[in-house]
């Protein structure tokens, strides 16, 4: 799913032309005025394909947000969500873009429309998707977010007023090109679409996380941020996913690795195997991650509690 934040002030309506002319199903996700009780506000997430599928995220409790998924098929139960990454989770599998309006503090690739002045939120309230810093939250009053804490994600374009303003068109450019927000239910359900699906008896998958620290006594790695070598990644990865899949009883091979800033405990790579057996399924995943290290330009630069730096030059 390509997901896509705005924010500033931009027209309802340019929202949504730009998801009436994207080709696939598209959800339109703005935040809503609450129902008067104590002015909180709600998510609205509406699909642009289908009137009868919607999501509501009701965030009274930002740390426990209750997210009612009521898509014709997909769940109509409540679930409990801590995040807006996890909201974005839930999507993904089911739809094409994501287009996000009036949500700052989100780590998404971002259009910014208008001027960004910081911002004073709560002492202590830091957002579960904002971009870990080393700094401790005040003791009490206001503090000043900065604009970076504002947009942590990375900011693909900038529109300013009369000169520069966005269009329905240059909205459906921008989020055609962002790096897709993949999960694993997302390869997991692409693999099964195999034409072979009906002889295969095994799926395997690895998903690969920010570890916080690999021993007791290390620093606390507070996040890592990955650098792809455009073109040339995404080259390596899709000849690994076709040398893999050639294997004898392996009908199916699907890897994602993610790019940007990354928390600790997130996932960063998924690989996915569907096989005719659990052997290969699983010899195959191995073989995959260990090629995707080896083989595939991604740079990390690791940030802890007392430095950063990048790893390829420290191992080296």
């Amino acid at each position: 799913m390509q997901a896509l934040s705005i924010v500033g002030g931009v027209d309802p309506t340019v929202v949504e032309t730009a998801a009436e002319r994207l080709d696939g199903r598209v959800a339109t996700v703005s935040r809503v005025d609450g129902d008067g009780g104590g002015g909180d506000d709600a998510v609205s997430v509406d699909d642009a394909v289908s009137a009868d599928d919607t999501v509501s995220v009701d965030d009274t409790h930002p740390a426990d947000a209750q997210v009612t998924l009521s898509p014709d098929g997909v769940s109509r139960t409540a679930i409990h969500e801590d995040s807006f990454t996890d909201v974005l989770d839930r999507l993904a599998p089911a739809y094409d873009y994501a287009l996000i309006r009036g949500f700052t503090r989100l780590r998404l690739p971002t259009v910014v429309t208008g001027p960004l002045p910081d911002a004073a939120v709560p002492s202590g309230a830091v957002p579960s998707d904002a971009v870990p810093t080393d700094d401790p939250p005040g003791e009490g009053g206001d503090t000043t977010a900065t604009s970076s804490e504002i947009v942590p994600g990375d900011v693909v374009a900038r529109f300013d007023g009369e000169d520069a303003t966005l269009t329905a068109d240059r909205l459906v450019s921008l989020v055609e090109d962002v790096e897709p927000h993949v999960t694993l239910e997302t390869l997991v359900e692409r693999v099964k679409q195999s034409e072979s699906a009906d002889r295969s008896g095994a799926i395997a998958t690895f998903t690969g996380r920010v570890r916080a620290r690999d021993s007791p006594e290390d620093d606390r790695t507070t996040h890592l941020a990955f650098e792809k070598y455009e073109g040339v990644a995404a080259d390596r990865l899709a000849r690994i996913e076709r040398e893999l899949t050639d294997r004898e009883g392996v009908f199916e091979v699907a890897t994602h690795h993610r790019v940007g800033v990354i928390p600790d405990g997130e996932d960063i790579v998924f690989v996915v195997v569907l096989a005719g057996h659990r052997e290969e399924a699983f010899q195959t995943v191995s073989d995959g991650i260990d090629r995707l290290k080896e083989e595939v330009p991604i740079f990390k630069k690791e940030s802890t509690v007392a430095e950063e730096f990048w790893v390829h030059e420290r191992d080296g």
